[in-house]
C-alpha cells in the first residue's frame, strides 16, 4: 500500500512540474518575414490563452464576444482606442479589455511593440469582429 501511495504521490508531483512553463519574453523574436503582426501562443486551455504579441505598425479595430483579455506592454509605445477612448501604452502598462469591447492599436514606438496577452476563456479566433468602417 506504501508502494502505491508512494508512486501516486510521484506522479502528482512530476505532472504539475511538467505544467509549468518559463517563457523568457525576450526569448520571443518575429521572423524576418513575419507580417505586421506576429502572434506567439505561449500555452492555454479550455480557460485561459496566453500569448507574445509583436506588432510592427497596427492592430485594427475588433472586439471579441465571448472572452476578455489582459495585456501587458513588454516593449515599445503606442496608442490603444478602447471604447472610444484614446490611451497612451508604455511599456509596463497592464490594460484590461472586456469582452464586447471595440480596440485597435497604433505603435508609436521605433521598434515594434511587445504585448503579452492573456484572453479567457481559451482564444481561438472565432469570436474576433472587426470593424467595417475601416
Amino acid at each position: 500500500m506504501k508502494t502505491i501511495f508512494f508512486f501516486l504521490m510521484l506522479t502528482c508531483i512530476f505532472s504539475s512540474l511538467q505544467a509549468q512553463i518559463v517563457v523568457p519574453a525576450d526569448s520571443v523574436k518575429a521572423p524576418q518575414d513575419a507580417g505586421n503582426v506576429y502572434v506567439h501562443r505561449i500555452a492555454g486551455d479550455s480557460l485561459v490563452t496566453s500569448f507574445i504579441i509583436i506588432i510592427k505598425e497596427n492592430v485594427p479595430m475588433h472586439k471579441h464576444e465571448t472572452h476578455s483579455e489582459h495585456v501587458y506592454i513588454i516593449e515599445g509605445t503606442g496608442t490603444m482606442v478602447l471604447n472610444g477612448t484614446t490611451l497612451y501604452i508604455k511599456e509596463g502598462d497592464v490594460i484590461f479589455i472586456p469582452k464586447g469591447s471595440w480596440h485597435s492599436v497604433v505603435v508609436t514606438s521605433t521598434t515594434p511593440l511587445k504585448v503579452l496577452s492573456i484572453q479567457a476563456p481559451e482564444f481561438d479566433g472565432k469570436d474576433r469582429i472587426m470593424y467595417k468602417n475601416q
